[in-house]
């Protein structure tokens, strides 16, 4: 009998692995992919700068980041802080990320449900009358004449009771979906770091280039008294009949296009204004600020760090790489489809045909325990494909994060050479706008004695008010590149 017994468990045993091992070979195979973190030293594209041991070492040693300074401390511009802090607060695009936040989290625990027993209660009432002729309608008749009693027709039936139903988790199915909401659920986190450092760079970008059109409109306003002054010159020495009436004509229409510009750069300033109001959340009104201060800022020396920092400061890198792992499990998701799952039911309660009867134990009593294994055996083509497109979405992730970080290394190398090139570019455009400002006195001098054509004064004055709003133009490039590499560093979410 022992032996019997034995041999049974044997048998058992190795039929269930048999049919594990067939579910396992049905498995499809899958291309594996796994993703390449790596990253350069340093941000220098020249290979005798990499090749130097200089560098090598300063590389090694600096890894001093900008992105790890508060974005209250980075911009010392009081106006431009409170702009940044409202735009935190009211920024609709923002808003709208949290609430997708909060849907993820929503989700985390939708899937924890899942693998957790469901447990509720039941209760009804209800009334059944079987035909005569029927086998319920012949036991009715029986039993009336038994027990020499009517049997109640139409029959009630009074039922409550709890029941429950569970999952069994055998092959992390459950709790990997639940890990992999987890992992989307940081992932939104992260992309709403990721919004907060791009809202930052174009609310500060806006601002210069707000404070950097007032500079213009005012370079245009003094312009305009220069070329005024110029033509009373000019109509005094037609008088004089030492110019024709044509000097006095281009003087004329240099002064009208001087003074076009005017509403050029005025219509400019309300857009920006507009477009900084949209991007705080508010319907347009004037922006405070201190536009006279922007032609003596001086861009903040920013630290880069090194590249491999990137892969903890940038939001948009850190979202890839979770994206990443949420994909990864999903692909153990699809792949438990193809085994066997388990689920346990039961039911605990009291049922009669009078309500007197409901509550009598045991006689009323009923209960119910069961198990089933259900796994698919043929025509398993829907989990066949969603296990290949749960690896072709594996497969994009990995390709996506390799992107954000090549994205993200290309942005920093990219506004290091910018930042380098624009302070070189300022200082010879200010010694440019230093010496034609010399030179309309020095035209104007040669123009009163007759010593200058009136059209070297034009020229000189229309090349010297072009030099002043480039210098302008590099003044807001330089502050548009410190907060581009900011952000492209990574700072101003934490």
């Amino acid at each position: 009998m022992m032996n019997r017994t034995k041999n049974s468990r044997i048998f058992n045993s190795i039929a269930v692995s048999f049919i594990v091992l067939m579910f396992t070979a049905c498995v499809p195979s899958l291309v594996e992919k796994t993703a390449d973190a790596s990253v350069p030293a340093n941000y220098h594209n020249s290979q005798d700068t990499l090749n130097s041991p200089e560098y090598a070492n300063e590389a090694v040693q600096d890894t001093i980041n900008s992105a790890q300074v508060n974005w209250k401390e980075f911009f010392t511009d009081p106006y431009l802080n409170k702009l940044i802090e409202i735009g935190l607060e009211n920024n609709q695009e923002l808003n709208i990320t949290l609430q997708e936040i909060m849907i993820s989290q929503n989700e985390i625990q939708a899937r924890k449900g899942e693998y957790l027993p469901y447990l509720g209660l039941r209760a009804g009432a209800g009334l059944d009358k079987a035909a005569e002729y029927t086998r319920d309608g012949a036991v009715e008749e029986n039993l009336n004449i038994r027990e020499e009693e009517a049997f109640p027709e139409p029959l009630p039936d009074y039922m409550i009771g709890a029941y429950a139903t569970w999952e069994v988790d055998i092959w992390g199915k459950l709790h990997n979906a639940k890990k992999a909401s987890v992992l989307r659920y940081l992932s939104s986190v992260e992309g709403k770091n990721f919004m907060v450092t791009n809202l930052i760079a174009e609310i500060a970008n806006s601002y210069y280039e707000l404070l950097a059109l007032d500079n213009q409109l005012a370079i245009v306003e003094r312009n305009i008294d220069i070329q005024s002054n110029a033509l009373k010159i000019v109509r005094l020495q037609k008088q004089a009949a030492r110019v024709t009436e044509l000097a006095v004509k281009k003087f004329e229409a240099e002064v009208f296009k001087t003074r076009s510009l005017q509403f050029k750069f005025k219509q400019q300033i309300v857009e920006t204004e507009n477009r900084i109001n949209f991007l705080i959340g508010r319907y347009p009104q004037p922006i405070e600020r201190n536009a006279e201060a922007f032609v003596d800022l001086i861009p903040t020396h920013i630290k880069a760090g090194i590249p491999s920092q990137l892969l903890e400061n940038r939001p948009d890198v850190k979202q890839a790489e979770l994206d990443l792992k949420a994909a990864e499990l999903d692909i153990q998701v699809a792949k438990a489809r193809f085994y066997p799952s388990l689920g346990i039911s039961a039911s605990l309660g009291y049922q009669a045909f009078n309500p007197k009867y409901l509550l009598k134990t045991p006689q009323s009593l009923l209960y119910s325990l069961a198990g089933d294994i259900t796994a698919p055996l043929i025509n398993r083509n829907a989990i066949k494909a969603d296990y290949q497109s749960a690896n072709a979405m594996q497969i994009q992730a990995v390709y996506n994060y390799e992107r954000t970080v090549l994205n993200a290394y290309i942005e920093v190398a990219n506004q290091v050479s910018k930042i380098d090139n624009l302070g070189s570019s300022y200082d010879l455009i200010a010694n440019q706008v230093a010496a034609l400002t010399k030179s309309i006195d020095i035209s104007n001098d040669l123009f009163k004695n007759a010593r200058a054509d009136y059209m070297e004064v034009l020229l000189t004055q229309r090349d010297a008010l072009e030099s002043k709003f480039e210098l302008i133009e590099t003044k807001k490039e330089q502050m548009n590149a410190l907060v581009n590499m900011y952000q492209a560093l990574g700072g101003g979410w934490n």
